[in-house]
């Protein structure tokens, strides 16, 4: 198995931590992507998340759904 890059733990830990600063579930976060037209399954978003393989894109919508505006780095 391919090993995780500091990017992608980064990016991976910086999305988790907003879905539990806004007190968001994985079955959660996919009723709420569903609602702006986003079709993804609870499973395939744990695995993304939990691979840290996901497209700016995806990141994007996930905040949007969540109602994030802001990504922070830090």
């Amino acid at each position: 198995m391919a090993e995780h890059t500091d990017y992608e733990t980064r990016v991976a830990n910086i999305l988790k931590a907003e879905l539990k600063r806004k007190g968001v579930t994985y079955a959660q976060l996919v009723e709420k992507l569903a609602a702006i037209g986003v079709e993804e399954k609870e499973v395939n978003i744990r695995n993304k998340l939990s691979r840290g393989k996901f497209t700016a894109a995806f990141m994007a919508a996930c905040y949007e759904a969540i109602g994030s505006s802001a990504i922070r780095l830090d």
